[in-house]
């Protein structure tokens, strides 16, 4: 999240921290626009902010919370409990593949084919920023005031 909120900051752009109430976590990062870092004490209210605020997330290689995260929002989107278009990027295709392996669960039936949609892998920034365009393009903009 570090890295994100200091790319923010070096290109002069507001950016939200959103910190959760752990003994190895300094916060908030000296990156976060101080008047956007809001600290919580529990886990499922920072997700739900988090979630609530997002148009769309780009998950890194990370560990137990990354994947927490991750499994939380593909868990919501595949239910229906998110109810609005939330495109989802895998970065790091390796990593992905060897640590959780999606085409596992398909074969076992755990989930669907069709919930391999839910997300798109890849290794290209240029990609990535190509299907976020597109998709935040055509989901996430309209008429002010319009129920997206």
């Amino acid at each position: 999240m570090e890295a994100a909120s200091r790319g923010a900051s070096e290109a002069d752009g507001l950016n939200v921290g959103l910190t959760i109430s752990i003994s190895r976590e300094k916060f908030p990062s000296e990156y976060v626009t101080p008047a956007l870092a809001f600290h919580f004490h529990y886990f499922f209210m920072r997700k739900f902010w988090f979630l609530y605020l997002a148009k769309a997330v780009v998950v890194f290689p990370g560990g137990f919370e990354t994947l927490d995260e991750l499994f939380e929002i593909l868990t919501l989107m595949q239910t229906g409990k998110i109810r609005k278009h939330l495109p989802v990027v895998l970065f790091g295709t390796a990593y992905w593949d060897e640590v959780v392996n999606f085409d596992a669960l398909v074969k076992y039936g755990t989930i669907s084919e069709e919930d391999l949609k839910l997300f798109r892998r890849t290794d290209s920034v240029d990609e990535a920023y190509d299907y976020l365009v597109t998709e935040l393009t055509e989901y996430a903009l309209a008429e002010p005031g319009a129920i997206l």
